[in-house]
């Protein structure tokens, strides 16, 4: 906020010193947990992410640049509320939540209701977000993460997170998370629909990528027209769910 003048705060506080904020973890439930300190780069390299979360694993390369991604912190991100940051579509497909402390106690809040606006959370003023809650899979986890940047490091011009759980063959929960194409990351909830239910086919991935470009909600700049946005948002979301379809019909 700072680098970009959003802000000019009086104080800075730093919160590398807190302790037991430094983890990634999988709890008995099959959920998985991530402290305030745990940084782009840390995920990066996760084995956590390579054996249970697929999805964070192909995002996590993509945040950003080197700099960025051995200083940033996964919380961080979704805290700074950026429309074409990374992570919060990768946490909006996976229906995660983050967990806020202050001297009340401690509140969870799903990501969907973390954000208001560009830039704008809902923590309130004496809050401290200290943890990231990834639910565990209802079934078999597969997804993955795909963007248009115009060089490494830059926003992105469109992005796609795709997060779904199946159970012999049938998808039983979706989860689609667009990047850069509005005021705030949006979750394509009608596509999702399309996918449940039922084992993804080519018809199926068809019309959810239809309905996730709908979902979109681009403006033109000098990254490229709304229409062009629109149409990465179609192709991420089939290129996505059509990989996922050939992978599921080679291990049967």
């Amino acid at each position: 906020m700072l680098k970009l003048r959003f802000a000019s705060p009086e104080m800075l506080v730093d919160i590398n010193e807190l302790p037991d904020l430094d983890y990634q973890r999988r709890d008995a439930d099959g959920s998985l947990r991530f402290g305030a300190l745990v940084r782009h780069a840390d995920l990066e390299r996760s084995t956590l992410l390579v054996e249970h979360q697929p999805t964070m694993r192909a995002a996590a390369p993509l945040v950003a640049d080197p700099i960025v991604r051995n200083r940033g912190t996964l919380l961080g991100s979704l805290c700074h509320a950026d429309p074409q940051g990374d992570w919060a579509s990768v946490m909006m497909a996976l229906d995660a939540s983050v967990v806020a402390s202050s001297s009340r106690g401690r509140r969870t809040i799903a990501m969907r209701d973390l954000v208001r606006g560009p830039f704008q959370n809902t923590l309130a003023y004496d809050e401290v977000a200290v943890e990231v809650v990834v639910p565990a899979p209802q079934g078999v986890a597969a997804g993955g993460y795909l963007k248009l940047e115009r060089r490494v490091g830059d926003f992105a011009t469109a992005g796609v997170a795709v997060a779904i759980d199946q159970v012999g063959g049938n998808v039983v929960r979706a989860g689609i998370g667009l990047t850069g194409v509005g005021g705030s990351t949006i979750s394509a909830d009608e596509a999702c629909a399309i996918l449940v239910g039922g084992p993804l086919t080519a018809e199926a991935i068809g019309e959810a990528a239809e309905l996730a470009a709908r979902a979109a909600q681009p403006h033109t700049d000098h990254r490229g027209s709304a229409e062009y946005k629109r149409q990465l948002v179609r192709v991420f979301t089939s290129r996505l769910l059509t990989g996922l379809m050939a992978t599921r019909e080679e291990a049967a």
